[in-house]
């Protein structure tokens, strides 16, 4: 019975570092898809917006149109700046993209840097809190940028388009850099992305559909809406679209150590945001029918050449992983753990070590060091799901581990957690 109990206590824990697994790629998976609901309804409406025009035909009050064919038919749009003289009885409303986007993404947030704080979220040699206190932090900031962004928005500095924008800017460069000062690269990257999407979505939920609802319980109370609305929600729109294109990067920023693993990623990360303002700049001219200006699409290779320049700089120095977590200090006494990290030793620290020694290879993949025994036991469960229970690692098998040290590598994953 005490072995039974064990068997089925070891598959237990087996079971639930799998499923773990699968609702992070679950939650990743939602994530992506809401976020390409998001982004390409904002990217549409924006074009469609700086592409109307005005003809003799406009009914009262509208105030531009637009003719396109996209399916086989034709579609005909008309947009009214305040609202027509009737309402339509179906109004199809654009929000639930932005909610699921930032939803999907915070659960993301937690999922892989709150619930593993001590590997993704603090390093001790950047500055050494406790994991508590670096959540608190993370999740303050974010707040605090809505809350600094939508005061703004709502000064006389928000009644100048370009100069909120270059205000903006500049607070995002003090906080890529106050990022890097206070968690993992990985993290900081990922933050500014946190940190610049909750101000999206915040616009979404706060201003852009709440101004709509007023308008609307205008109409049905037979009041003229007042223009102003409209007008601001606009506005915010806008910065939305700007601010889409960095976004993305740091949202793909954890797969590249050279982006977050550097001096200067604080740097990188500022850069971004005036390379994904060129690029919008360049689509929106041409959507509004103002020219084509190619010069954003040189300078923003300059910047990209610029960036890759920086990333080229000495990686952070964070310093060999010493500190073992409470649950690696389990895996390190473990009676396989010696043959486990021998088999990590050969097989994987050629290309996870701070210089890898694989051709072809820059940074360690994601930046994971696996060059001590700390290192591989604070990273037990990575590599049993990477190198164990499935054969994603190495690619192509390139180093030849075999059946036997991926079984190795499960039995040790498995008898440490029993």
């Amino acid at each position: 019975m005490s072995r039974f109990c064990r068997v089925q206590s070891d598959r237990l824990m087996t079971d639930t570092a799998i499923l773990w697994e699968w609702l992070n790629f679950a939650v990743r998976w939602t994530h992506v898809i809401t976020a390409i609901a998001w982004i390409g309804s904002s990217f549409y409406f924006i074009a469609l917006d700086l592409g109307l025009r005005k003809t003799p035909s406009l009914p009262p009050l509208a105030h531009g149109e637009e003719w396109q064919v996209h399916g086989g038919g034709f579609y005909h749009v008309q947009k009214y700046l305040v609202a027509p003289d009737f309402l339509p009885e179906h109004l199809t409303w654009f929000k639930w993209e932005a909610y699921s986007t930032w939803l999907s993404g915070f659960m993301l947030l937690v999922l892989m840097y709150y619930f593993s704080a001590d590997l993704y979220l603090v390093d001790r040699h950047v500055l050494d809190v406790p994991n508590w206190a670096a959540i608190l932090i993370s999740l303050g900031s974010i707040v605090f940028g809505w809350l600094v962004y939508d005061t703004l928005c709502k000064s006389k500095i928000g009644q100048s388009t370009t100069g909120l924008m270059v205000v903006l800017f500049a607070i995002l460069v003090a906080m890529a850099y106050a990022y890097t000062k206070v968690f993992t690269g990985r993290a900081a990257m990922l933050h500014m992305g946190a940190f610049t999407a909750t101000i999206m979505a915040a616009n979404v939920a706060m201003i852009i559909i709440p101004n709509q609802k007023i308008v609307v319980a205008d109409l049905k109370a037979g009041r003229v809406p007042d223009a102003k609305y409209g007008k601001i929600a606009k506005q915010r729109s806008l910065h939305n679209n700007y601010l889409t294109l960095p976004v993305i990067f740091f949202m793909l920023s954890s797969h590249y150590p050279l982006a977050f693993a550097t001096e200067w990623n604080w740097l990188i990360a500022s850069l971004i945001f005036l390379e994904g303002v060129l690029i919008r700049h360049f689509f929106n001219s041409k959507h509004a029918r103002k020219g084509k200006p190619y010069w954003t699409w040189a300078l923003a290779v300059i910047i990209f050449i610029l960036i890759a320049w920086l990333s080229s700089s000495p990686k952070l120095p964070t310093g060999a992983e010493t500190m073992p977590s409470p649950q690696a200090t389990l895996y390190m006494q473990s009676p396989h753990f010696k043959a486990a990290s021998e088999v990590v030793q050969a097989r994987c620290a050629m290309c996870h070590a701070a210089v890898p020694g694989q051709e072809g290879i820059a940074e360690a993949p994601k930046n994971v060091i696996l060059d001590n025994d700390v290192a591989i036991a604070n990273h037990a469960e990575q590599i049993a799901l990477q190198a164990g229970y499935s054969r994603a690692m190495p690619p192509g098998n390139m180093t030849e581990i075999t059946p036997e040290e991926r079984a190795l590598l499960v039995e040790w994953f498995r008898e440490a957690r029993s």
